[in-house]
């Protein structure tokens, strides 16, 4: 009897292990945007692939619009785990202490995406991702979300259009440079919070890629738009470096494969939506847009690039200088 009730003892624990080993590991996946952006319809992508590489031994729990965690939050927690997958925009990793990610936030750094892949894409790139593991986190790959232009109520011809003007940035000093430049007044405020801050007049105005404002619904609060196209908002996909390292070879291997296939999406759809999304502003009837002439482009220009130099010893100038020998742009030939 007492053989028969351990035998039966050892059949229950071993199916009760064998179910449990049949749980599928879960990601969680927290952003601070809506799942109609190109950052929202990568995540969803990415799951959708996951699952299927993974026969489901992998189940993606996707959080867009700020539903688990806010800017602010949101890198502290997959540091300590409580969520393993985000996105967040590389101006995040400034306050983190990876502060060459600030290269990215430089005005006019990046002519367009085949200068921008030039880094994404290449070593230089690669080396940036490979800074965040000391701070227990793994970069993955590079979305691009687009080039941001200004919004006001006023309209934005001339960078003196901007003076005096409260415009909401990203927590980020190289940006904060870059609107003290325009001798505007440099704004600090989480994403979520934009647009009520836009509505109640807390801000005057704000730089974003297109498809950020309209799905915000910031232009129906913002009369003015300039397609200025004068920085670059891009994220890092990035995991807990502790979970990603505990994963199975196998699953790790098709995770990689799935994300891979999400950034080439993701990438391919951000021109897509942020033009979608200029049509869409322009039909709305609430947002007057202007295209930049020659002249007004080069006004900017001359006023943002010197933000280049005042950041060398914020950014580091040999990171600077990489980015400048990829692309090859040339700040003296403005």
């Amino acid at each position: 009897m007492k053989l028969r009730t351990l035998v039966a003892g050892l059949v229950a624990a071993t199916f009760s292990m064998a179910a449990f080993a049949q749980q599928p590991i879960v990601i969680k996946f927290s952003h601070v945007v809506a799942n109609d952006t190109p950052k929202g319809k990568g995540a969803e992508f990415f799951k959708k692939k996951a699952e299927e590489l993974t026969k489901g031994r992998v189940k993606v729990e996707v959080y867009a619009n700020s539903t688990l965690y806010k800017d602010k939050e949101e890198m502290e927690a997959l540091q300590l785990g409580a969520v393993q997958m985000l996105a967040p925009s590389l101006a995040k990793f400034g306050p983190l202490g990876v502060k060459e990610f600030e290269v990215f936030d430089l005005p006019y750094i990046f002519d367009g995406y085949d200068s921008l892949r030039k880094v994404t894409l290449g070593p230089v790139g690669q080396q940036m991702l490979g800074k965040l593991e000391a701070k227990g986190i793994k970069g993955l790959t590079y979305w691009d979300n687009g080039f941001k232009s200004f919004s006001a109520n006023t309209p934005i011809n001339m960078p003196a259009d901007l003076k005096g003007k409260k415009l909401r940035i990203q927590s980020s000093k190289v940006l904060e440079e870059e609107i003290r430049a325009l001798g505007a007044l440099p704004q600090v405020m989480a994403f979520s919070e934009v647009y009520q801050a836009l509505q109640t007049g807390v801000v005057d105005g704000t730089e974003n890629p297109i498809s950020n404002l309209y799905t915000q619904k910031m232009h129906e609060v913002q009369k003015h738009l300039a397609l200025t196209d004068h920085g670059y908002l891009g994220y890092a996909v990035i995991v807990n470096k502790k979970f990603w390292d505990g994963l199975p070879a196998d699953i790790r291997k098709q995770l990689d494969d799935a994300m891979e296939q999400a950034t080439r999406y993701a990438n391919q759809i951000a021109k897509v939506e942020n033009d979608n999304a200029l049509e869409m502003v322009k039909k709305s009837g609430k947002t007057q847009v202007h295209t930049q002439t020659a002249a007004e482009r080069s006004a900017f220009k001359k006023a943002l690039v010197p933000v280049h130099k005042k950041m060398e010893s914020r950014v580091g100038k040999e990171t600077i200088d990489m980015v400048y020998k990829a692309t090859g742009f040339d700040p003296a030939k403005l």
